[in-house]
């Protein structure tokens, strides 16, 4: 449980499972370490996806609205999923008797470092598949593996960012903490648009 230096290597399996067969044939990880990583990394799936469909060209204003409904929606549960990955964490390094909270403190918490592994992931997967477009225009194929090339140098520079965050908290010499989102555009009671219609 919690090898945060498996986490590229779960996305990349997930994602292209995702794209090759129904969503719903999907048997969720039986750890739930694993489990919480692959269900963040869903939400950023369907978000993904999503948000293609906002962009198409016929979409129309009903169209529209139904797909940003959606997409906030979708967008709340990828951040609460944040927020219980650095939660677990936090949970895990309890038991060492950690974080010491006399070490420095990292900006950005593990949760959203995996947010972040997630997107890289996708982005990866699509510019592949941009690069195997056989309508593509000339040059398509050389813009696209130059992006592909700059997309794992990102992600493997932030991977290897995160297990090192976790390893300096399990030793004690680096702390993070959970930061909430506290969104307010799902929140009736703190959503002025929201709340003066009512």
């Amino acid at each position: 449980m919690l090898n945060l230096s498996d986490i590229p290597d779960l996305h990349d399996q997930l994602t292209v499972a995702w794209h090759r067969e129904a969503l719903e044939a999907w048997q969720r990880p039986l750890d739930p370490w694993s489990e919480l990583v692959a269900r963040q990394h869903l939400a950023n799936f369907e978000l993904w996806h999503t948000e293609d469909e906002a962009r198409t060209p016929e979409a129309t204003d009903a169209d529209l609205a139904r797909v940003k409904r959606r997409i906030d929606s979708t967008n709340q549960r990828r951040n609460d999923l944040s927020e219980q990955i650095d939660q677990l964490l936090l949970e895990k390094l309890a038991t060492a008797g950690m974080p010491n909270e006399t070490s420095p403190l990292h900006s950005e918490s593990p949760g959203l470092m995996i947010d972040r592994l997630s997107i890289l992931a996708l982005k990866l997967y699509h510019t592949r598949e941009e690069m195997e477009r056989p309508d593509a225009p000339q040059g398509h194929f050389e813009r696209n593996q130059e992006r592909l090339a700059i997309l794992a140098i990102q992600r493997n520079d932030l991977a290897a960012c995160l297990v090192r965050l976790w390893e300096e908290s399990l030793s004690g010499t680096r702390r993070f903490k959970l930061y909430r989102q506290l969104k307010m555009y799902n929140d009736p009671s703190l959503n002025p648009s929201v709340y003066r219609n009512s």
